[in-house]
């Protein structure tokens, strides 16, 4: 991973630039500055079709200007540059921003020349990052922008779009701030140890702590839907051979993703991909059919379909409708039941009813929770879909409300959790003042750390050390 002391490498009089839009051919390319000679250093490259210069050094913030990009009287493109002045850009420096056509190379050649007149390329998340350092947005929010751009779903979309706007961050500031005006009065009852004076009411703090807990814990409960809204629900497709498991997963894809074939044991390891359904995004892994093999290739790859198995939310048990029995197929779920960590769920997918009476199949399998389809014919598919969107209901998860989706920020409430707790049981056992401090102290860093009040060098590389140059 690359990261870097971020507050040490920030020097305000340091411009820099950097591709902003995605590597490759387009129909525009945006090209962005920040810094203090932004403004500058473009002027001396803008002009008009006839070479003649364009001053932007009056120029409004929030304006567009069209001309040309001049290196040494060779005109390189024609391109749009937008003006922001600082503090209101999004770094809260003065901030240029260059359309040019989309072309690779005028793409290089315009961040050279830039380079040349002194706007260094900028690091990864460098943009963010000045605009956390500059009091634009707080720690929690500069994350959620990296979550935005990696949204994938209407779902983690909206949960991102809530939180880049502050309103995780708010929450997070008003318990601190009701936390810190305790832990200052408890501070000042440690001034007057000697006098025994009680400045902070002990019955109204405990009310307060325990507010908060709940509020802490309900934010906790609220991660592993966060989780999953992120990340997408991880969904294993399993099953013996040719039970049609590549089959399916090409059926819901709606494309031929994974290889089929007649003979058993054609995938022999996991094939993953994601769709989207209902706002809510799922990773769908195709693993290798299980049973005895002594075949070592075949045989690894049916162990990592049990830890597949293990790491995924939804197991779908594929098999064949008339080649498996009733008394069979218990045993199979006996043995899935065993790689379960108890919170999964577990579909049965009958196929193939294409090629059997289904009086036959519904008989066989009576009193069973069973979705028969054929993969093969895609039918019922949409059927399957709406099973896995019933699983996870999302009309039971209001997005309005904060929604934890960063692990960081789980981990930081874990351990404000756990101070709490500490404080509330200090409290009811009267110990002193000093302790009760030292414990609210505590929850007040950690509830710190997710906004970035408290923070380190470390800490801000590994967070901008992840986001992708240019943003």
């Amino acid at each position: 991973m690359f990261s870097y002391l971020y507050s040490m490498h920030y020097r305000r009089d340091e411009t820099i630039s950097a591709l902003a839009t995605a590597h490759g051919t387009g129909a525009i390319a945006v090209l962005r500055l920040s810094g203090p000679k932004a403004i500058e250093i473009t002027e001396k490259l803008f002009c008009t079709r006839s070479m003649k210069p364009i001053s932007l050094k009056n120029a409004a913030g929030n304006t567009v200007h069209f001309g040309c990009i001049n290196d040494n009287g060779y005109i390189l493109d024609e391109v749009l540059v937008t003006l922001f002045r600082n503090p209101h850009s999004f770094t809260g420096e003065d901030v240029i921003e260059i359309s040019c056509h989309g072309s690779i190379f005028i793409q290089q050649q315009l961040l050279l020349l830039l380079n040349r007149h002194g706007a260094r390329p900028a690091r990864p998340g460098e943009f963010t990052m000045r605009a956390f350092m500059n009091g634009k947005m707080d720690l929690s929010q500069a994350e959620a922008v990296a979550d935005l751009v990696a949204s994938q779903s209407s779902t983690s979309h909206q949960v991102a779009m809530a939180q880049m706007r502050g309103g995780f961050s708010e929450k997070i500031r008003v318990l601190r701030e009701h936390l810190l005006n305790f832990a200052s009065l408890i501070e000042l009852e440690l001034d007057f140890s000697e006098e025994d004076v009680e400045f902070a009411d002990r019955s109204d703090l405990k009310n307060l702590l325990v507010t908060i807990d709940r509020l802490v814990a309900r934010l906790l409960e609220s991660f592993e839907v966060g989780n999953v809204i992120k990340n997408g629900i991880p969904v294993a497709i399993v099953g013996k051979p040719n039970a049609g498991k590549s089959t399916l997963l090409n059926a819901l894809l709606d494309e031929e993703r994974a290889i089929v074939s007649d003979i058993p044991g054609t995938t022999r390891d996991t094939i993953e991909d994601e769709i989207t359904i209902d706002g809510i995004l799922y990773r769908f892994i195709d693993t290798a059919g299980l049973r005895n093999t002594t075949d070592t290739i075949e045989s690894i790859g049916v162990s990592r379909s049990y830890d597949k198995i293990r790491e995924s939310s939804i197991t779908l048990y594929v098999f064949d409708v008339h080649e498996m029995t009733r008394g069979e197929l218990n045993l199979e779920l006996a043995e899935i039941q065993k790689h379960l960590n108890g919170s999964q769920q577990v579909v049965l997918i009958g196929n193939q009813i294409d090629r059997m009476n289904m009086d036959e199949v519904q008989k066989e399998f009576e009193g069973l929770d069973v979705l028969f389809i054929s993969a093969k014919e895609k039918l019922y598919i949409d059927d399957l879909r709406m099973k896995l969107v019933a699983l996870f209901d999302k009309s039971t998860v209001n997005i309005r409300e904060t929604i934890v989706t960063n692990v960081r920020h789980a981990d930081a409430l874990r351990h404000t959790h756990a101070a709490i707790e500490r404080t509330l049981s200090g409290l009811n056992n009267n110990i002193p003042g000093d302790l009760i401090a030292q414990d609210i102290r505590e929850a007040l860093h950690h509830l710190g750390e997710i906004t970035g009040e408290v923070t380190n060098d470390e800490l801000l590389g590994n967070i901008f050390g992840k986001f992708c140059i240019g943003k």
